[in-house]
């Protein structure tokens, strides 16, 4: 993770002469996203009207996603909760691989485009199912009639739409990535300084340098920063989709 001539994610198997081939991105995606289906699978186990401390956890974890995702996005739009809380999870344990010592899987620009993709068409599929496709399309002609609105409007509503998912990829991967870079940038200067120290200094033999120092920096980009990226990328998921879904003989945005 910190060697900065490979800056990309690894091809971990390659089929077909490497024309085909799975990188370490969608391997540990895989894994983050196995962990979290046994995790779920073990809280929701054995459940009982007196809980035990394991299903106290589950309770206190499902009300945390449903009581965000109700205040963000309004009690008529509760039922995206279990999405809410699995992008949550993911992303919060994707972004975090680096605590173990692996790349992030969110310092991939192709997962946060995935998931970011994902997300726009959640959007768009659940705004046409509330307003209907008609009432959709004079939504992004609004306020112009729609025969001027067709060559003004309607194509910049078109890019405001694609605009969200290239923005939140982007914000993802650059936050996460830049945090991969800097500890690298980190690790190599230290790793340079301490063996120049070593010709003279017998005890910088022991890399002490890059044992003490880069701590806060892991404490920030390990810890707080996916914390806080995967939040973010989760807030404006709920923000989106609730701005999109018009709600049969309202006619507001919820």
């Amino acid at each position: 993770m910190h060697d900065l001539n490979n800056i990309g994610p690894r091809i971990i198997i390659a089929f077909n002469d490497g024309k085909v081939f799975v990188t370490e991105s969608v391997l540990f995606g895989l894994i983050v996203a196995a962990l979290i289906a046994l995790l779920c699978l073990w809280l929701a186990n054995d459940l009982k009207k007196q809980p035990s401390k394991k299903q106290v956890v589950a309770e206190y974890i499902v009300e945390f996603v449903y009581n965000m995702t109700r205040k963000t996005m309004g009690i008529a739009n509760i039922n995206f909760a279990p999405y809410i809380g699995t992008i949550l999870l993911f992303i919060l344990l994707g972004n975090m691989l680096g605590m173990v010592g692996f790349r992030p899987i969110t310092a991939d620009v192709n997962t946060t485009f995935a998931l970011s993709t994902l997300t726009f068409i959640l959007i768009e599929y659940n705004s046409i199912k509330s307003m209907g496709l008609k009432r959709k399309f004079l939504h992004m002609c609004d306020p112009f009639p729609v025969p001027i609105a067709i060559f003004t409007m309607f194509p910049l509503k078109i890019i405001e739409a694609l605009a969200r998912p290239v923005s939140m990829g982007f914000r993802l991967f650059g936050n996460i990535f830049g945090g991969v870079m800097v500890m690298a940038l980190i690790f190599t200067a230290l790793g340079g300084l301490c063996h120049t120290l070593a010709e003279t200094i017998p005890i910088f033999h022991i890399p002490w340098l890059e044992a003490i120092i880069p701590l806060p920096a892991n404490l920030f980009f390990d810890v707080f920063e996916p914390i806080v990226q995967a939040y973010i990328f989760t807030m404006l998921t709920m923000v989106f989709i609730s701005m999109e879904i018009v709600r049969h003989g309202d006619g507001e945005h919820h």
